[in-house]
């Protein structure tokens, strides 16, 4: 069955139903950014694979609505599958519900999967739909009935981290947690969301590709833990640790009965990260607090420990990487090297540190005018071979026992034009500028994302994608509630949090910049105006040379960017061969 096809058997059972528009999200029961295979409905129904977006299905018409990382790749993928692009105007926008709300009639229906839609989403489309006479019917999985080979729930065993590696245990954690669920007044608290499942529990696992998580929820109390996970999944000796800390182990699929039998008590879930489907079973004599879980903030906050691990980390990684780039800069033009066996080879690099795990998402390669897609991914139809000219973007991260990474690069391999080199040393300085930024306690991301995108948009250019994202510890690549990008997210940047900062710049089908580095909030000055804090730059990584335009660069800009080479250069040389390290410290040499 093509894309085609499923679209038209879709159709059929709306038709059946009464169902004007359907609604296919990309989520899963957590409300996750990345998902398990048996999740993957936007891939299965269009064959887009973007990791944001939505499918709106009606009568005569359907689109999938994302935004700007992903017009290009969508526009590609979605040829002949029967959905056309809707262009988000502002990124992660639920703009389809005004679409809906001027094209359906009063006593129209529709429909989404309420597992696949999260409490605050539903409530939108109630509150949008509603006055205008459309009707909300939300338990309609319209994708299982056609999905005949769809892939069962994933069944990778999950494991505890010693506090040795978290820097706090299991009991300490949850200790803070229940000490605000007092404050909010809740008898309860509902978690969905995965990575702050395993950071709560120290517990990983590998049922979501690149993502060290475990399907699972909890219910916690002032006197229970309730940890809902498949019991085949945990080791007897977890287990018995588990039990030991006070933890109620239940079935995964409990959830749902447990929540349906609570009675005349407070309840607080997050409605951005806990689905429809568990908030609608709740009794109506159960008060339901909407916050942000308290988690969430605490694990956005590391602890000495793990900011000790991440920079132990960071320098695996950049051996890693250094030596993929010797290599390359080695090969290129003289072996046959193409996008995926770059990847391939980077692998290789970071599977001989040790404590590597995995990747910690699927590395994005891009020659000349396949870097200008953000998020690239090459496939064997795509899959170009690299030439010694040209700009070659790589975005690329580990996932370690000690730590996350992320980190972008852009090599010159050959015969750049001014326009690259000049759009290079642009970027370049936004980087440098993000990366260095002294603010007052209380500045939010969208001050640090007009800081960085400054010197692009002096020369009248700027980028489509946010400035940064938090990072996890041995956790997803992409963490909260901290972002660095131009909503007014109301969360302020506090000491202890680990951020990307990666401006960019992207001329469609000639080539694409970005070059991210990871960077660790800490304290800088008290006087009598503030409080103020700067970051300190964590990755570990040369930053190539060959691009820049020194006239394009204050003092402060070059005084940086050799400081930061030399910087990698003796952090890394102890752990390089003498080969290795005299190409390094070539690579580094001052501008």
């Amino acid at each position: 069955m093509n894309y085609r096809e499923r679209l038209a058997a879709i159709r059929e059972q709306m038709k059946e139903q009464g169902i004007s528009a359907y609604i296919i999200p990309s989520a899963d029961p957590h409300i996750s950014e990345y998902l398990p295979d048996r999740y993957k409905c936007i891939y299965f129904a269009s064959g887009f694979t973007g990791s944001a977006g939505t499918l709106v299905i009606t009568a005569d018409f359907a689109g999938l609505w994302t935004d700007a990382r992903y017009f290009v790749q969508a526009v590609e993928q979605l040829q002949d599958s029967g959905y056309e692009l809707v262009k988000l105007q502002v990124q992660q926008a639920p703009e389809y519900i005004q679409w809906l709300a001027e094209r359906l009639k009063a006593g129209e229906v529709v429909a989404f999967d309420a597992k696949l839609i999260s409490v605050q989403l539903a409530q939108l489309l109630e509150q949008e739909l509603s006055p205008v006479g459309i009707r909300i019917a939300s338990h309609h999985d319209l994708l299982e009935p056609v999905w005949h080979d769809r892939p069962a729930l994933p069944a990778a065993p999950a494991y505890l981290l010693d506090e040795s590696v978290t820097g706090k245990s299991f009991p300490e954690k949850l200790t803070e947690l229940r000490a605000v669920l007092r404050k909010q007044r809740a008898d309860y608290h509902l978690i969905s969301s995965l990575d702050d499942m395993a950071w709560l529990f120290n517990m990983r696992g590998s049922d979501v590709k690149c993502n060290p998580v475990v399907l699972s929820f909890a219910l916690i109390s002032q006197d229970k833990a309730v940890l809902f996970i498949e019991q085949d999944k945990l080791k007897e000796e977890e287990k018995l640790a588990l039990e030991g800390f006070g933890v109620e182990l239940q079935p995964y699929e409990e959830v749902e009965r447990v929540l349906a039998e609570l009675e005349a008590c407070s309840i607080l879930i997050d409605p951005k990260r806990t689905c429809f489907a568990l908030y609608k079973v709740l009794a109506p004599s159960v008060k339901v607090v909407q916050n942000t879980n308290p988690t969430t903030f605490f694990k956005a906050i590391k602890n000495e420990v793990e900011i000790a691990n991440t920079r132990k980390t960071m320098v695996k990684d950049g051996v890693a990487v250094t030596r993929f780039f010797k290599w390359l800069d080695e090969n290129i033009g003289s072996a046959r090297i193409t996008e995926i066996s770059v990847a391939e080879k980077l692998l290789e690099f970071r599977a001989a540190q040790e404590g590597f795990v995995g990747e910690s998402f699927d590395t994005i390669a891009g020659y000349k005018a396949h870097g200008a897609l953000p998020h690239y991914k090459a496939t064997p139809e795509s899959d170009v071979e690299l030439q010694a000219d040209g700009l070659f973007l790589l975005d690329s991260g580990g996932q370690y026992t000690t730590g996350t990474t992320d980190i972008t690069r852009v090599i010159s391999l050959g015969n750049l034009t001014e326009e690259e080199k000049t759009d290079y040393t642009l970027v370049l300085r936004g980087t440098i500028d993000g990366s260095t930024a002294r603010f007052p306690k209380g500045t939010r991301g969208y001050q640090i994302d007009a800081i960085t995108r400054k010197p692009l948009w002096d020369h009248a250019r700027n980028y489509g994608h946010g400035t940064g994202h938090g990072v996890g510890f041995f956790l997803n690549v992409h963490e909260g509630p901290h972002v660095f990008n131009a909503t007014p997210t109301p969360i302020d940047i506090e000491p202890g949090m680990i951020t990307s900062v990666e401006p960019g710049l992207y001329r469609p089908e000639q080539y694409g910049i970005r070059i991210e580095n990871l960077v660790l909030t800490v304290p800088d000055v008290v006087n009598d105006f503030a409080a103020f804090y700067t970051f300190e730059t964590l990755t570990i990584a040369l930053i190539d040379t060959a691009p820049v335009k020194k006239e394009l660069l204050e003092p402060y800009h070059i005084n940086w960017l050799n400081r930061y080479n030399q910087l990698v250069v003796e952090k890394l040389s102890p752990y390089l061969s003498a080969e290795e390290s005299a190409w390094l410290q070539e690579k580094a040499k001052p501008v």
